[in-house]
């Protein structure tokens, strides 16, 4: 009997967990940073804290329409006070008349020695009077000063990915401008001599790009300078020469294709001639082909060139490390836990994160349906997926089992 059997078993693969924490071990956060207007900074990652100069609210203020009044001047319900000023948001108040009552309106200052405010729907207005109906308690319906935000407080921690609620509390507390870090420069580039960029009609024996659009795309999602340097052929020289080009002008490198072990796939041998390769195959499905190393001090990330395990493998390992890179504080991805729709009878030796789908029953539960095929090639299965459903290695599932859910909304952002 001759021949060799090459297949690598389980044991030879690097389980999802070292994985992941192999490449972060190699991600070196930011420190390049810039200031921005408001307006540039949505997105962006925030560098320095954000500290409030001023208390919010700035003084006392009412809650609501009202009046704001003594409470030592209102003995029992139907208590009648004259009304002594009108106070309208931004207007400075006198200090309130023993006896009296002020119009009042929502945001406006309390007037000093009121104690309370009562909404107009509890009071009947007569000429230049006001009846209570109510015997307020000290303090309603008071913001009081500080109450939201302290002087000096800090208000939005570094590793914030800038949002528009963030965005408005810098604005409401004064602040312009935010010191964030500089967006990571990715190059993306794609392996591959059968590939052919959409838009023409496609030649015999070629597919389509899908590769180069899927990768640009959720880098950009992340927030990535992104840097196309096309398509590379497929020889080792012309791998290596697109490598070092890419290099010299990222903080990331990420191919697509070429990683495995064909005679075709140039992609690892060059990674190796050129630096040094940390990680290769990961007991996971699909996917098993990733590869992480180094070209001179550049990071570099392969991902296997079948669309579907392009797209799993760059959000499992990928997207933690780039968001290592930009600076943010939280880098793994959120499951949720939710019930099972399906049967899965023939589990994998390796973890699988299979395309699904989660959706809501009509009694309020989330229930998880499966793409049926299983194959990587089939990239309309991650449309019709909103997520990635975590199965265990060498696990079997019954419908109506818990099982672990990534969702896209939180895997594509």
């Amino acid at each position: 009997m001759s021949g060799c059997d090459c297949t690598p078993t389980v044991s030879d693969l690097k389980p999802y967990e070292e994985a992941v924490e192999l490449l972060l071990s190699h991600a070196k956060p930011p420190t390049a940073t810039e200031e921005l207007e408001l307006h540039d900074a949505l997105g962006r990652v925030l560098a320095a804290p954000v500290r409030s100069s001023i208390n919010v609210p700035g003084w006392d203020n009412s809650a609501m329409d009202g009046y704001a009044v003594r409470v030592a001047d209102i003995p029992a319900e139907g208590a009648s006070l004259r009304i002594s000023q009108r106070i309208p948001a931004g207007v400075a108040p006198q200090p309130l008349e023993p006896g009296t009552a002020a119009r009042i309106f929502t945001g406006a200052p309390v007037p000093e020695g009121a104690d309370a405010v009562v909404m107009q729907e509890l009071t009947c207005q007569q000429d230049d009077e006001v009846i209570i109906n109510t015997v307020p308690q000290a303090g309603a319906h008071i913001r009081r000063t500080g109450e939201d935000i302290r002087q000096d407080e800090e208000i939005i921690q570094p590793g914030a990915r800038l949002l528009p609620q963030h965005l408005g509390l810098a604005a409401s507390v004064g602040v312009g401008k935010l010191s964030v870090f500089q967006r990571p420069r990715v190059v993306v580039l794609a392996s591959g001599d059968e590939l052919q960029m959409p838009g023409e009609p496609l030649k015999p024996g070629m597919i389509y790009n899908s590769n180069i659009f899927t990768v640009a795309g959720m880098l950009r999602a992340l927030g990535c300078e992104v840097i196309d340097l096309g398509q590379v052929e497929d020889t080792l020289e012309a791998t290596k020469q697109a490598l070092l080009d890419a290099a010299g002008q990222a903080d990331l490198v990420i191919a697509s294709g070429g990683v495995s072990v064909g005679e075709e796939d140039h992609v690892k041998p060059a990674v190796e001639a050129l630096g040094e390769l940390n990680m290769w195959k990961v007991a996971i499905r699909p996917g098993k082909p990733v590869a992480f190393g180094h070209i001179g001090d550049t990071p570099f990330i392969g991902t296997p060139g079948n669309p579907v395990s392009l797209f799993v493998t760059f959000l499992l390992f990928a997207r933690p490390f780039i968001r290592r890179m930009a600076g943010l504080s939280e880098v793994m991805p959120v499951t949720i836990e939710a019930t099972a729709g399906f049967d899965w009878n023939k589990p994998d030796k390796r973890r699988e994160f299979h395309r699904a789908r989660l959706e809501k029953q009509a009694d309020g539960s989330d229930l998880i349906s499966v793409y049926p095929s299983r194959s990587s090639a089939v990239l309309s299965s991650t449309t019709w997926a909103n997520g990635l459903v975590v199965l265990p290695e060498n696990q079997t599932i019954e419908a109506g089992q818990k099982v672990q859910f990534m969702p896209f909304s939180e895997l594509l952002s």
